[in-house]
C-alpha cells in the first residue's frame, strides 16, 4: 500500500534557467564565455544597470541591478553587451517546446523558468531521471545551463530550485522542510518582500520556522489571507496545481456598482471609483495577482455604455495604482453625461508571487531608480517618522 500511494504522490519540478540572458549571449557569442561579462542597457554609460550577469561575474562580487561603473570598478575587463530581447524570447520558446516533448502539463511562469508536473510520467521513482535528461538536453541542444528543483508542490519545487546554482538538481520533500526551510530568515522565503518581512517582525515572526508555528489567527488578522496562505507554505502546503493554459488565459479582476442616482458631479464618481479600487485591489490580493490594462466601464442614464481601457508597462495590484489610472481614464473621457453605473477591470492578470518583469532596459532602469528612491524614504521614515517625505508638485 506504501508502494502505491507513493506512487500516486504529486511530482512537480521547477525549472530556472541560469543567469539566462547571459547565458544565451555566451550561446550565440562562444567568445563570452568563461569571462566576467554582463548583460546592460546604455553600456557606454557607466550609469547603466546590470540586467544579468555571468557566474565569472558573480564570482568576484559582481550583481544584477548594480551600474556599470561600480562593476567596471571591480572588474575593469568585464565584458558587457546590450540586451537583445527579441534572442531571449526565441530561446524561451525553445526551452517550452522541448519541455513540452516530455508532458502536456507545462506551466511557464516567467521568461526563462516553468513548472512540469511529472507525476504520470514517472512520478517519484523516475523524477531525477526526468530531471537529468531535460537539464542534459537543454544544455546540449540550445547550449543553455539550468537548476531544476523536485518536490511534491509549486512552493517547494521553487525551492528546491534554488539551492544549487548552476547547474543543480535538487529534491526537497515535506518532511525536510522543518529541517531545511525553518531556520532560515522569513526574507529568504518565495512571496514574502521586505514589507511583509517588516509586518511579520513586529509580530516577533523572525524565522520561516516562526512563521510556521505562529499562531493561525495572529497571523491571519495581522496579514490577511495572504498571511495565511504564507503560513501553510512555510509548512510545506501548496495545493496549487500545474496549469498549462495559465500564461495564455486573459483573465481578469474587476467590480462594478450602480449608483443611488444618476450622478453629475466628478468629486462623486471618483470617490465610487475609489470604493472600486479597493475592492478589486482586495480581490486581486486574495488571488496573488496582478494586471498589466486597466479598463473602466461607463454606463450612463439613457443606458448607454462605453468601456476606456490603459496598457501599463508593469502590471499593478495595490489599491492606489488602481484608483489613479481609473480616475485619470475617467476624466479623460468622461463627457459629462449623467452616470447610472460605474467599474473598475484589472486584466492581462498574473500571479504575482512569480511576477517577473519582463522590461525594456530603459524600463528596468527606471524602475531601479524608483525603487532606491523609495528605500531612501523608508529609511529617513525609519530615523525621523513617517511623513517627513512629501511628495511635490510638478
Amino acid at each position: 500500500m506504501a508502494e502505491m500511494f507513493e506512487s500516486r504522490a504529486k511530482v512537480i519540478l521547477h525549472l530556472d534557467m541560469n543567469s539566462f540572458f547571459a547565458s544565451v549571449e555566451q550561446a550565440h557569442d562562444p567568445s563570452l564565455k568563461g569571462i566576467p561579462m554582463a548583460v546592460a542597457g546604455n553600456p557606454k554609460e557607466r550609469r547603466g544597470i546590470l540586467v544579468t550577469c555571468s557566474y565569472e561575474a558573480r564570482a568576484l562580487g559582481i550583481y544584477t541591478t548594480m551600474t556599470v561603473g561600480d562593476a567596471k570598478r571591480i572588474c575593469p575587463t568585464l565584458v558587457i553587451v546590450p540586451p537583445d530581447f527579441p534572442k531571449y524570447r526565441a530561446a524561451s520558446t525553445a526551452i517550452f517546446d522541448l519541455l513540452r516533448t516530455y508532458t502536456d502539463l507545462v506551466e511557464p511562469v516567467s521568461i526563462d523558468e516553468a513548472y512540469v508536473d511529472i507525476t504520470a510520467i514517472g512520478g517519484l521513482t523516475d523524477a531525477v531521471k526526468i530531471a537529468s535528461g531535460i537539464q542534459e538536453r537543454i544544455f546540449r541542444e540550445l547550449d543553455l545551463p539550468c537548476s531544476i528543483g523536485i518536490a511534491p508542490n509549486k512552493f517547494l519545487a521553487k525551492t528546491a530550485s534554488d539551492m544549487k546554482k548552476p547547474m543543480g538538481i535538487t529534491i526537497l520533500r515535506k518532511r525536510e522542510v522543518d529541517r531545511i526551510l525553518w531556520p532560515l530568515p522569513v526574507i529568504e522565503m518565495h512571496g514574502i518582500g521586505k514589507s511583509t518581512e517588516k509586518k511579520m517582525k513586529a509580530l516577533g515572526i523572525i524565522t520561516i520556522g516562526d512563521l510556521a508555528n505562529a499562531d493561525e489567527n495572529v497571523v491571519k488578522v495581522s496579514l490577511g489571507k495572504n498571511g495565511s496562505r504564507l503560513q501553510l507554505r512555510a509548512n510545506g502546503i501548496d495545493e496549487r496545481l500545474v496549469d498549462p493554459a495559465a500564461g495564455d488565459e486573459r483573465k481578469s479582476v474587476g467590480s462594478s456598482t450602480t449608483l443611488p442616482i444618476d450622478e453629475t458631479e466628478l468629486d462623486a464618481c471618483f470617490a465610487v471609483f475609489k470604493q472600486l479600487a479597493n475592492r478589486v485591489a482586495v480581490r486581486l490580493a486574495n488571488n496573488e495577482l496582478a494586471g498589466n490594462v486597466i479598463m473602466i466601464q461607463i454606463r450612463t442614464a439613457d443606458w448607454h455604455n462605453q468601456t476606456r481601457s490603459r496598457t501599463l508597462l508593469n502590471p499593478v495590484y495595490k489599491e492606489d495604482d488602481i484608483y489613479r489610472e481609473a480616475s485619470d481614464l475617467f476624466e479623460k473621457h468622461w463627457d459629462r453625461e449623467p452616470v447610472r453605473l460605474l467599474g473598475i477591470t484589472v486584466t492581462n492578470v498574473i500571479s504575482i508571487i512569480e511576477i517577473h518583469e519582463q522590461l525594456s532596459i530603459y524600463n528596468f532602469e527606471e524602475h531601479e531608480e524608483k525603487k532606491r528612491i523609495s528605500d531612501l524614504i523608508l529609511k529617513l521614515e525609519d530615523q525621523f517618522g513617517p511623513g517627513v517625505i512629501k511628495k511635490g508638485n510638478k
